[in-house]
């Protein structure tokens, strides 16, 4: 069996840079131990596969090591595909998901998403967070993930996390965050409990940053940069309890799997 494969370097227009994930779109579904046995090859932080249906498209994502509830990048990647491969004269794509309806529309050279928002509960940031980021939190935020808010840009650049220790923590991924220089906030992400270190960059993060921002900034339309090495961009808007996440994307690869 033949399976199509396109690798799309999301939130940037510019190669090698954002964030790859692989994209494999099914004539029907496989068993879930062979999607994972794709996603464990791809060795992308996710790979996303969908499906056809009338007028909405199924999507599932899968880092190495599992399935995710909600995966920005590779949703941004997904209706790229479909909008430059596949289906050209679609302005807007409806994926069905695990977190519920997903839409996707053309805005101008962007790609913009609604996605749910999940604004973080205040909480004590636990002592094994701090040691493991070396850092101080000016705040802490509990929601999929935690949101360490810190004081500066710089702080959020130069951490170092120990990478076993934030694996054992109860939550999915941890977010660092501050106001930006250049941007309303930057960020980055780190989640090696499911086989991503650091993230390149993030959109579900978004759902819990933007909400935060926005009601800290006092304003609803926010942009935002992730600091990984490879860097992203993204622009976002709180809808009371959604998030829009635009940005842009490029296709690196095209090719076939053979299982």
């Amino acid at each position: 069996m033949k399976i199509r494969l396109f690798q799309i370097d999301a939130f940037t227009d510019t190669l090698f840079r954002g964030n790859p994930a692989a994209v494999c779109p099914l004539e029907s579904w496989l068993d879930d131990p062979t999607l994972q046995a794709i996603a464990a090859e791809n060795n992308l932080s996710e790979t996303a596969f969908f499906l056809k249906r009338d007028q909405h498209h199924e999507l599932r994502w899968f880092t190495p090591k599992t399935e995710v509830d909600l995966c920005g990048h590779a949703t941004l990647a997904s209706a790229h595909v479909i909008f430059r491969f596949l289906d050209p004269a679609m302005d807007m794509v409806r994926f069905r998901t695990k977190s519920g309806l997903l839409t996707v529309k053309r805005q101008g050279d962007l790609l913009a998403m609604e996605f749910p928002a999940r604004p973080g509960v205040p909480c004590e940031a636990p002592d094994s967070l701090i040691e493991a980021l070396g850092v101080l939190p000016q705040a802490c935020l509990l929601s999929r993930d935690y949101l360490v808010v810190v004081e500066s840009e710089e702080i959020v650049k130069s951490i170092a996390p120990e990478m076993s220790r934030l694996a054992g923590l109860d939550c999915l991924g941890v977010i660092v965050s501050a106001p930006g220089t250049r941007s309303d906030f930057v960020s980055r992400f780190f989640a090696p409990k499911v086989g991503v270190p650091e993230d390149p960059v993030t959109g579900s993060a978004h759902c819990t940053l933007v909400p935060y921002w926005a009601d800290r900034l006092g304003k609803k339309k926010l942009h935002a940069l992730q600091l990984s090495e490879r860097g992203g961009e993204l622009f976002c808007e709180h809808l009371e309890d959604k998030v829009k996440i635009a940005g842009r994307a490029v296709a690196y690869l095209e090719g076939f799997i053979n299982i």
